[in-house]
């Protein structure tokens, strides 16, 4: 029983050990991490990953060792299973509502080719995410008061332009107007909000 809890105690300290100092992010006044929320930050600089003020965050965010910046405005919610992915940059005005279960990329992930691809996992597997590699990374901007429905996925590139709703489900490949609604895969416009609804 004591060897137990001898190994146990040991393992515990690894994994403390493993945390300490490790990047996590900055949370400005008001704003709050669940106990379902994971910071994976391999770029190793908390300032690379903001949460503003009065914000809940209940997904992932995370940035690849070769880059990636998250900014999130106040008031945002970040719904259970969501995942925030940034090689370059990803920001979120004030006000956004991201559901559960959606993914916002701002580049490929992985490599097209094969045997780059291959390489990348190793590399991740054996010493953690590469410090050089090329994604096609492209920006992703989601403006004040939009509204990203559960399930739904944000690709490279897009701008979700202010109080724009993506549905649930959508896969959103280009950008999203203003006061509008898009659905779909690929995400199309389906109509814009009235005026008594902006």
């Amino acid at each position: 029983m004591r060897l137990i809890s001898k190994v146990r105690r040991t393992n515990f300290d690894i994994i403390l050990q493993r945390l300490a100092g490790r990047a996590t992010c900055e949370l400005q006044p008001g704003a709050m991490l669940h106990s379902s929320a994971r910071i994976r930050n391999a770029r190793g600089d908390s300032s690379k990953i903001l949460i503003g003020c009065h914000t809940r965050v209940l997904g992932d965010l995370s940035t690849f060792g070769h880059g990636g910046e998250i900014r999130i405005g106040e008031w945002c919610y970040i719904g259970e299973a969501s995942r925030i992915w940034s090689a370059i940059s990803i920001e979120l005005g004030d006000r956004v509502l991201v559901s559960h279960s959606v993914n916002i990329f701002d580049s490929l992930t992985h490599p097209i080719g094969a045997a780059a691809r291959h390489e990348q996992v190793k590399q991740i597997f054996e010493e953690g995410h590469p410090l050089s590699l090329s994604l096609d990374e492209c920006p992703v901007r989601i403006h004040n008061d939009a509204w990203i429905g559960a399930g739904a996925m944000i690709m490279r590139g897009v701008t979700v332009g202010e109080g724009g709703i993506v549905a649930a489900g959508a896969v959103v490949t280009r950008d999203v107007p203003p006061y509008s609604i898009v659905a779909g895969n690929p995400a199309v416009l389906v109509r814009e909000l009235s005026a008594d609804e902006r």
